[in-house]
């Protein structure tokens, strides 16, 4: 290649540090790192674990990453029993008692599911002390399963938001990228199970909680129909929109947790409408799922146009050709544009007050008694804005509340009507339209209303990245209680890419990665040139350089850069290494998200501009390293 009219001869060596196989962690010795379900049952069933070192592994993870490394924050409370609930399934194992699918089974629930084991605060430090009198009834269902609760996640304050800011824990971090948020409101959750701190976790969805955080973390997260899951338990924000489930690294490890923990619950009348209509068991009818015959549709209004919005849109479109493919088939059909219908359908400002003093009345334990004492007394954070328009209702019993719920009934049937139509499986639209946004920033893209409007069930499933480096979620909606049949589509589109990859801030402690090392250089016509060393953590995302040059005075240096290309062409700087007058220069980058993407696609190079060489001596970095 040529630059500035002057020849370049490029010497690239590249060589990994090394491969971590030696790594060790002090003692541990069953890695539990993105391990299935499946795959820990047959590790204790084989006796190569036990119930007590799957607990101490994933406790070791959560030292290990969440108030340190990357400092993922996502745990408030961690069960003091666990070892010894452990040990008991460990004991009746060998006894040849299991108690059930997840017997042995670590889990961590969002801290708005009641635990009378550990306080339940919903984020709110009004609750921080609040001992519940009873297990929420999908904690005592995961429990007769045999899971052991590990302990509560962080979440954004009463639900109210989608970044995951608490009074309680603070900010939660996305292992991805941890300064961008984790969706919320179930952010705690998607944290924990993507940097596998658990097997899986359980979120609460009232409009997208957690399906945003799954997006957000390459996880799958489904919202099931209203009426699927007890919701009794749960800290309410609005109980005719609330459900409660779980968050998975895959959809087989969702569908076991969903077997244990749906049903009805006379404490829930609406878990009446399941009757059923549940299957015996969801994972097990996932066997030889195929994408054949399953007939899709884009829902265009939700597909996002602009700039911010674009990067997810293609991921998406990327991923219903990736469907079609493997056998799918993509029906093109009138935009329904729903949104007139799901303007002014939400319940949740109406609902909030009188179903948080309803739940305070049943928490004897519970500090403060209504809603107005507690935002009387500023005992929550600031994040939740103002909340006076909920303090303001009095009644249920208006007029307003009638039309609303007369407008979620509409949204329902004219999804169903779509669905009909065609003979649609599914419709499909990115589970929010942006990427996780700076911690900071506000989260804009959401499309959480049409599932949480319709009481429609609705999976997140991962779509794949955007370019930078973040995950994008998929959402397939479908009919009343067709939870199966979306979870066939999921997992046979799951099989089919295999989408999920782990988070690089939080990798195995039984087998850590080394950094890799790239030597990159190059000549100029008149014997003039330099090498550099690049050594990546990719776990902190650091870049530590050293950068020499030769064949020519120290005066003689104007700049040393890390470009970013523009297609095959040149492109602006995105880091300087050095100034005037340095030939020889080293330090550490904190690289971006976005960077790390750019360095792993062969997408950046260094250069070095002289006063012979204005325009700059490139080299290309080329990455063995990357994916």
């Amino acid at each position: 290649m040529s630059v500035g009219g002057r020849a370049v001869v490029t010497i690239i060596v590249v060589s990994l540090a090394g491969c971590g196989a030696e790594g060790g962690d002090g003692g541990l010795a069953f890695d539990v790192h993105e391990r299935s379900i499946a795959e820990l049952q047959a590790a204790m069933a084989a006796g190569e674990v036990t119930a007590r070192g799957l607990v101490e592994g994933y406790l070791q993870r959560i030292d290990s990453f969440d108030l340190q490394g990357p400092a993922l924050n996502a745990m408030v409370s961690l069960n003091q029993e666990a070892l010894a609930r452990a040990d008991q399934l460990d004991a009746d194992r060998a006894a040849g008692q299991l108690r059930g699918s997840l017997h042995g089974i670590p889990v961590v629930v969002k801290d708005n599911y009641d635990t009378a084991d550990m306080p339940t605060s919903a984020g709110a430090i009004a609750l921080a002390t609040s001992f519940p009198p009873d297990d929420a009834f999908q904690v005592r269902r995961l429990r007769d399963a045999g899971a052991i609760v590990l302990g509560k996640t962080n979440m954004h304050e009463l639900a109210r938001g989608i970044t995951t800011v608490s009074s309680v824990f603070g900010q939660t971090r996305n292992p991805y990228d941890p300064d961008r948020n984790p969706g919320g409101s179930s952010g705690g959750t998607g944290a924990a199970v993507a940097a596998s701190y658990a097997a899986a976790g359980m979120g609460s969805d009232t409009c997208g909680s957690i399906r945003i955080p799954s997006a957000h973390h390459a996880l799958v997260g489904l919202r099931g129909t209203r009426g699927l899951a007890s919701g009794d338990g749960i800290v309410p924000l609005s109980t005719t929109q609330d459900i409660g489930g779980p968050l998975a690294r895959s959809v087989e490890d969702l569908a076991i947790v969903l077997d244990a923990t749906v049903g009805e619950d006379p404490a829930d009348e609406t878990t009446a409408r399941s009757a059923g209509r549940i299957p015996p068991s969801y994972s097990d009818a996932l066997a030889g799922a195929s994408l054949s015959g399953v007939r899709v549709a884009v829902i265009e209004e939700l597909m996002g146009e602009g700039g911010a919005e674009r990067p997810v849109r293609e991921v998406i479109e990327a991923a219903v050709e990736a469907m079609v493919a493997a056998g799918a088939e993509q029906i093109e059909i009138p935009d329904p544009e729903f949104g007139d219908l799901l303007q002014g359908a939400s319940l949740i400002g109406l609902e909030f007050k009188i179903d948080f003093d309803n739940y305070l009345a049943d928490t004897p334990d519970a500090p403060v008694r209504s809603l107005e004492e507690l935002v009387e007394l500023g005992l929550y954070h600031d994040v939740l804005g103002t909340m006076e328009s909920s303090l303001e209702v009095e009644s249920l019993d208006t007029d307003d509340y009638r039309t609303r719920l007369e407008r979620r009934e509409a949204a329902r049937e004219a999804v169903e009507t779509v669905l009909d139509a065609h003979d649609l499986t599914a419709l499909i639209y990115p589970t929010i339209r942006q990427t996780a946004r700076p911690i900071g920033q506000g989260q804009p893209g959401s499309n959480c209303a049409l599932s949480a409007v319709s009481g429609l069930p609705a999976i997140s499933v991962p779509a794949g990245y955007a370019p930078d480096g973040m995950p994008v979620g998929m959402e397939m909606i479908g009919r009343e209680f067709a939870e199966l049949e979306l979870l066939r589509v999921a997992y046979a589109f799951e099989q089919e890419t295999d989408h999920r990859r782990p988070p690089a801030s939080t990798p195995s402690l039984v087998t850590p990665p080394e950094p890799v090392v790239v030597e990159v250089g190059g000549t100029g016509d008149h014997g003039a040139g330099f090498v550099a060393r690049l050594e990546l953590d990719e776990t902190t995302r650091t870049l530590r350089f050293g950068v020499s040059a030769f064949g020519l005075f120290s005066e003689d240096v104007l700049f040393t850069h890390i470009h970013r290309t523009q297609g095959d062409g040149a492109g602006p700087v995105v880091h300087l290494l050095g100034g005037r007058g340095q030939p020889r220069v080293s330090g550490t980058l904190n690289l971006s998200a976005t960077d790390l993407e750019r360095l792993k696609a062969g997408e950046l190079y260094v250069d070095l501009h002289t006063v012979e060489n204005f325009y700059g001596l490139r080299v290309d970095i080329k990455w063995a390293g990357g994916e």
